[in-house]
């Protein structure tokens, strides 16, 4: 009985910390458990959601799926899209994001991020992660400025991209944060977006646009953008 139990308590501690450290990821694993319910393939939105907005939702996620396969060719991520349809359901899982990515595993959209926009720009991370690998992903071999930077760029964000040949509404300046940690804490006060996009955008237009993306992806280093991350 003492085999059969132990496991048991040992599973229900891992999750009680689980959702107590990490609830994103929770409610990814177990999107019912946190009021979520799957109304197509892959996509789940808040429970209570009324029908037309269920089908707004099916419909962002179609058009967010389309722009990111328009730039990349085709799709390899399949991520669990969770949609939040009030404060109170994202709050505790995003804080005040409009949107978070979890790997390549999950997406979870506030009341905010419920445009294409926002989801194009989550499946934007989620694709990346997706064909780097978790390795690569874990470790953080692309710096965090080019992965904000090209999902802004893949997602077509107007907020940080103009209309154009160059698209750059900042120049990029100085250096912009290699990790995550530094990107969170400086994004919104020195227009960090709006540079990652311009600088990503320029490197795009130097190496053949995805077609040179998907090449450094393959075989590449992501190291090798380092000597560019000052100009």
């Amino acid at each position: 009985m003492r085999s059969v139990v132990l496991p048991l308590i040992l599973g229900a501690i891992a999750v009680a910390l689980i959702h107590f450290a990490y609830p994103a990821a929770a409610a990814a694993g177990c999107p019912s458990c946190y009021g979520f319910t799957e109304v197509e393939d892959g996509l789940y939105v808040e429970r209570g959601m009324t029908p037309d907005r269920r089908e707004a939702a099916k419909a962002t996620v179609a058009a967010a799926r389309a722009r990111v396969r328009a730039f990349y060719g085709d799709l390899r991520s399949g991520p669990r899209i969770l949609l939040c349809g009030t404060d109170a359901c994202y709050r505790p899982l995003g804080g005040g994001s409009r949107g978070i990515a979890l790997l390549d595993r999950a997406l979870i959209l506030s009341p905010r991020g419920a445009d294409v926009v926002i989801a194009a720009h989550e499946l934007a991370h989620a694709e990346l992660h997706r064909r780097i690998g978790l390795v690569a992903t874990l470790s953080r071999s692309v710096p965090q400025w080019f992965d904000e930077g090209l999902a802004v760029v893949v997602s077509d964000d107007p907020r940080y991209l103009a209309t154009g040949p160059d698209r750059c509404r900042a120049e990029p300046g100085g250096d912009m944060p290699a990790s995550r940690a530094a990107w969170i804490e400086t994004a919104d006060s020195a227009g960090l977006y709006a540079r990652a996009a311009c600088k990503v955008s320029r490197w795009l237009d130097a190496h053949g646009g995805s077609a040179g993306l998907l090449r450094l992806v393959a075989g590449g280093s992501f190291r090798d953008l380092a000597p560019i991350t000052g100009s």
